[in-house]
């Protein structure tokens, strides 16, 4: 999971140690979202009900692969954002898709005073509205992973983004989407903006990521103040069919 870095990117702190976005996902959930994971030896997940994201280490060997199969339970299809490496025989690729992380370069992030904090209650209309729009995975407790942000008109969601994976110093934004009838008015610009002045005043750096393909979506990010950081992958595998070992998932102390 090593970053490739353009000239002018942020790229790895110092040359040879890993960067902490490289693998995003380890770094959340052994950082600041540290009390959402769930573990299994070396291999950590979101619950299934809060992300897809979990967290292989760095260079996976065969027991951390035997424990995500456990993890996962016999034929089940885990996400595996990120991974660069070569599954186990047994593990079938199901899913891939080129992806690209991108980092704050500039943003001119800002308040957006229509817009409103959205919590559990509004969980059901989030939903309905990533169903329409499709901006990628958001579950019944994603809204739990850090500040959401809406745009309703009346009374009704129309727009939304938020935060997810958390590695210390940095937060993701992520579900940004807008309701058809509404795109063209620069929702989606007001509320990245809007969720990345929350992440600044922390005094942490926003960052995202999105398909390689959604030249739309990056043409926009650039032109926000993102900048490529490195290229990664989306994908997924189905775990072996053979029964797992007996060791069940905990919470991390």
């Amino acid at each position: 999971m090593s970053a490739v870095s353009s000239p002018g990117v942020p790229g790895p702190a110092t040359a040879g140690v890993p960067h902490v976005l490289d693998n995003p996902a380890l770094a959340s959930l052994t950082g600041p979202h540290a009390h959402f994971a769930e573990r299994r030896g070396r291999v950590l997940r979101y619950p299934v009900d809060v992300s897809p994201w979990l967290a292989l280490p760095d260079e996976p060997d065969a027991r951390d692969w035997a424990d995500l199969a456990a993890l996962a339970g016999p034929g089940a299809e885990v996400p595996l954002p990120g991974f660069r490496g070569e599954v186990p025989d047994g593990w079938e690729i199901t899913f891939r898709v080129e992806g690209v992380q991108f980092v704050d370069d500039g943003l001119a992030a800002a308040p957006e005073p229509e817009a409103v904090r959205l919590g559990p209650a509004d969980v059901p209309e989030m939903l309905d509205l990533v169903a329409r729009t499709q901006p990628g995975p958001f579950l019944p407790r994603t809204v739990e992973l850090g500040t959401y942000l809406g745009i309703r008109r009346d009374g009704a969601l129309i727009a939304m983004a938020g935060e997810r994976l958390h590695p210390p110093g940095w937060t993701e934004i992520s579900a940004v989407c807008t309701d058809p009838a509404f795109r063209g008015e620069g929702l989606a610009t007001r509320l990245i903006l809007a969720v990345a002045h929350g992440i600044r005043e922390r005094g942490e750096t926003p960052f995202l990521h999105t398909s390689a393909e959604n030249t739309n979506a990056i043409r926009l990010y650039e032109s926000l103040g993102f900048r490529l950081r490195r290229r990664t992958a989306f994908l997924a595998a189905r775990a072996p069919q053979r029964p797992a070992q007996d060791r069940a998932a905990v919470p991390v102390p």
